[in-house]
């Protein structure tokens, strides 16, 4: 299987909507890292961007969505799952 890595990787808020993604990095401080761990968003998460509003997303990981802000969406690098 081949693995996505940081290479690939581009910002979250730039994925398209539908589109299956994995963590590959998360940036900012620890305070944003404690933030997305408490959302359960890890390196190695996958994610479905279910939809796009505004700036911000709603993703899916298993069976929970929650909605990112545009802000906390562009530290979250993240690469294409190949399909």
């Amino acid at each position: 299987m081949n693995s996505p890595n940081r290479s690939d990787a581009f910002p979250l808020a730039m994925a398209a909507e539908g589109e299956a993604v994995r963590v590959v990095a998360i940036l900012g401080g620890s305070g944003m890292a404690l933030r997305v761990a408490e959302l359960g968003l890890n390196v190695g998460s996958e994610l479905v961007v279910r939809q796009r509003q505004g700036g911000g997303l709603v993703v899916g990981r298993g069976e929970t969505r929650f909605a990112l802000g545009g802000g906390m969406a562009h530290k979250i690098l993240v690469a294409r799952l190949q399909g």
